[in-house]
């Protein structure tokens, strides 16, 4: 018996420690969707910055998990529509957000043979993130120092490319339908708030990340049958 627990310990332990792994950063910018300023999808009003682990599967995917802040404006007179124009809002706000899910590669990505390695890819997965509790009252932002909490979806599109045996550069557009509508101060949450709300009470907001990222990877090769 003891035999069999001390195999099982062995190759519980060898599978743990024979994994690929990448750790990196990510930079670039960031822009929210909503009922104020702009509706361009990829629009970097501010910067964006975190770091980024994954856990290559196979060929083929990777868990993957990041802690990202990005800062962005919602600036009516950035829009392309007249009316908000001529409303004139203009608010900053700044998400922290912690996300973990599936990058699923469009082609076969072995990052254990030696030469170049390149894969467009998608991620997707589950995000939690914190932003500035705001409202409007008569054309003036009110900030009460509060922050509030909130769940989205991320869609990301990205390519990927190994630059040597330990670096990958990638870049990437990542879109989060979010399960608040108050990132623009337009939907504060409360009946104490129901003057200031405006816009379109049906629709939450997006944000989104647009960069680069640049991670290290380590690790021996996971399994014979996976990246063979």
């Amino acid at each position: 018996m003891r035999i069999v627990l001390f195999a099982i310990f062995l190759s519980g332990m060898f599978t743990v420690n024979a994994q690929t792994y990448e750790i990196g950063v990510f930079a670039g910018g960031a822009n929210g969707i909503g009922d104020v300023g702009s509706t361009n999808y990829i629009s970097p009003t501010g910067p964006a910055f975190g770091g980024i682990f994954k856990w290559n599967k196979s060929k083929r995917y990777a868990w993957r998990a990041s802690v990202l802040y990005g800062s962005m404006s919602f600036d009516d007179s950035k829009s392309s529509k007249g009316s908000r124009v001529q409303r004139g809002y203009n608010i900053d706000n700044s998400v922290l957000e912690a996300s973990a899910g599936l990058e699923f590669n469009f082609v076969e990505y072995n990052l254990h043979k030696l030469g170049p390695a390149f894969t467009p890819y998608l991620y997707t997965g589950f995000t939690y993130f914190r932003y500035d509790f705001n409202y409007f009252d008569a054309l003036v932002v009110q900030d009460i120092n509060q922050k509030e909490g909130s769940f989205a979806i991320p869609m990301t599109v990205g390519a990927k490319y190994r630059l040597n045996q330990f670096l990958i550069l990638g870049a990437e557009i990542g879109a989060r339908y979010t399960f608040t509508d108050n990132l623009d101060a337009s939907n504060p949450a409360g009946s104490n708030f129901e003057p200031f709300r405006f816009g379109n009470i049906l629709s939450d907001d997006w944000y989104v990340f647009t960069g680069f990222t640049l991670t290290y990877t380590f690790g021996r090769k996971p399994c014979q049958d996976c990246f063979e």
